[in-house]
């Protein structure tokens, strides 16, 4: 049985960052191509069957493991990498939890509140943005939370390079989402 939201190998550079979700074929390549330096998970995820091989006498295969390191130098330093900023990968980083009340509630009833507000020059960065209700949105408005006088029950934060791979939402196999919760920097809420 194929589950296609399992066909996403987690792809980290040589020092164990992770780079990318990539594809059982993209995976297949950099197995071919011998650009592999180690692999992690529960065993294989997939096994893709090549061509057969007369002198041989049997088919190719390769095992695709859920996390494969890469050789060589990573290009960029992707810990000076901020992650991209989503909607829904910041209501996971506060747990659906509204930073003023308190309560839990579902992602529609939810939004990105600005903790300086846009209209005094309050950006749309991890470290301005915190999960709000609607009620409490609306009761906040314009002001600082100091100046609402609705101190914030959670602090921002810029989520590490491992976190934004678990915020991202996917239904991730639980050997790899073991893998990268492992790596999560103390405090985190992830954790």
């Amino acid at each position: 049985m194929h589950h296609p939201h399992h066909s996403h190998v987690l792809q980290l550079d040589i020092h164990g960052t992770p780079q990318a979700w990539i594809s059982l074929e993209h995976a297949a390549l950099h197995v071919a191509t011998g650009s592999v330096a180690w692999v992690d998970g529960d065993g294989p995820l997939a096994t893709l069957r090549g061509g057969y091989n007369v002198a041989r006498g049997r088919q190719s295969h390769i095992d695709i493991h859920p996390i494969m390191a890469l050789t060589g130098a990573s290009k960029v330093n992707l810990f000076g990498v901020v992650p991209a900023f989503t909607k829904a990968k910041l209501f996971r980083r506060d747990r659906m939890t509204c930073a003023y009340c308190g309560q839990r509630f579902n992602e529609r009833d939810l939004s990105c509140e600005h903790i300086l507000p846009q209209s005094r020059g309050g950006r749309w960065t991890w470290m301005n943005l915190v999960s709000a209700c609607g009620a409490c949105n609306g009761r906040k408005a314009d002001r600082t939370p100091e100046e609402a006088g609705m101190p914030l029950l959670y602090l921002p934060y810029v989520p590490s390079r491992f976190e934004d791979f678990l915020l991202e939402g996917r239904h991730i196999r639980a050997d790899v989402h073991e893998w990268l919760a492992s790596r999560l920097p103390k405090g985190s809420r992830l954790s």
